[in-house]
């Protein structure tokens, strides 16, 4: 039985919708406007790759941003306009390079189980898979959950002060992804992230310089069917040394989809995200015991951004040595700097 008032709701709401989509013809981005590849996670030192041995690195994610008024936003089958997006999160990386070579470099591997919270709100929701939950006022969720795995696989070299690594990174689906929800840390789509890093790292006049350039290709999310994109990332930081611990730099980064979206899940066209940021960072390395433990804050600010989520994103990393192979007595001399 309709509750009263229920049709003059779902009027309204349907109304809404279709003012929204007019306004946002042109306001368009993945799903979830946002990629498996966290924009900003390579710093500093990227191309670097310490010597063989265990470490772990934990990365603590602050991102808040908007979509703005105008804009219609597409994730976990809900089409919602006005969302905002606050999220934190953790990613923890255990890293194991192992003594094995390849062409000279080292090969390595890493798996990076993300958690945490989005906290999403909309101003209005368009459409659900919960059909009880359509609305014309706002709507909000934020849930605790654990994200799907990342396993890489890399391998690095160094010559001289040149220092540069070769990534492929699979995306894993860890199944706490739920349809209908707003907020999903899990995004719920197989990927495969190809990148590459190179460092300059000058350790007697202290200047670092790294770019990472990569691109993501995705899988259909199987619970909405929507197949996001081929995605483009870049990042890059340049900073200075001003002791053999102590750092500050300029940190940065750009996206831009390459590939529109599709699939039968697809309820607003084919989308094109493209974002630009700029931030600085700084890094400094403590001692406990004999133990190195490198931290770094790192702040994004996003501007020139289109069809995505506009904001600020911070970092604040800590990792760490958990077990160092003994040097080869004929092997070159490591650099003074080294991201552990």
């Amino acid at each position: 039985m309709q509750r009263p008032g229920t049709p003059i709701r779902w009027a309204a709401a349907a109304l809404l919708g279709v003012s929204a989509l007019m306004a946002a013809e042109e306001a368009r981005a993945a799903e979830y406007a946002q990629g498996v590849y966290v924009l900003g996670n390579r710093g500093p030192l990227a191309g670097v790759t310490p010597p063989p041995g265990f470490y772990f690195e934990s990365e603590t994610y602050f991102y808040q941003g908007d979509l703005g008024a105008n804009r219609v936003f597409q994730g976990g089958g809900v089409v919602a306009a006005g969302v905002k997006n606050s999220t934190v999160a953790n990613f923890a990386s255990p890293i194991w390079v192992t003594p094995v070579e390849i062409l000279g470099g080292n090969l390595g591997f890493s798996i990076t189980i993300p958690f945490g919270t989005p906290d999403v709100s909309a101003a209005a929701v368009l459409s659900s898979p919960r059909i009880d939950r359509i609305i014309a006022g706002r709507e909000h969720d934020a849930v605790f959950n654990v994200g799907d795995i990342y396993l890489a696989s890399f391998v690095g070299w160094h010559a001289g002060n040149f220092h540069w690594t070769a990534t492929a990174l699979g995306v894993v689906p860890s199944g706490s992804f739920e349809n209908g929800q707003l907020s999903n840390i899990a995004l719920n789509r197989p990927a495969l992230d190809l990148s590459g890093a190179l460092t300059y790292l000058d350790p007697v006049l202290g200047y670092e310089l790294s770019i990472v350039p990569g691109i993501t290709f995705n899988w259909i999310n199987p619970a909405t069917r929507y197949l996001t994109g081929t995605e483009f990332h870049l990042e890059w930081s340049a900073s200075k040394y001003l002791s053999k611990d102590l750092s500050i730099g300029l940190v940065g980064y750009f996206y831009d989809q390459l590939t529109g979206d599709s699939g039968s899940g697809d309820r607003i066209g084919p989308f094109k995200g493209r974002v630009v940021s700029l931030g600085g960072q700084v890094g400094y390395t403590f001692h406990a015991g004999e133990i190195p433990i490198s931290t770094s804050v790192r702040v994004y600010r996003e501007f020139d951004v289109r069809n995505r989520f506009q904001g600020t994103a911070t970092y604040l990393t800590i990792s760490a040595p958990l077990w160092v192979a003994p040097p080869k007595a004929t092997a070159e001399a490591k650099p003074v700097v080294v991201k552990y």
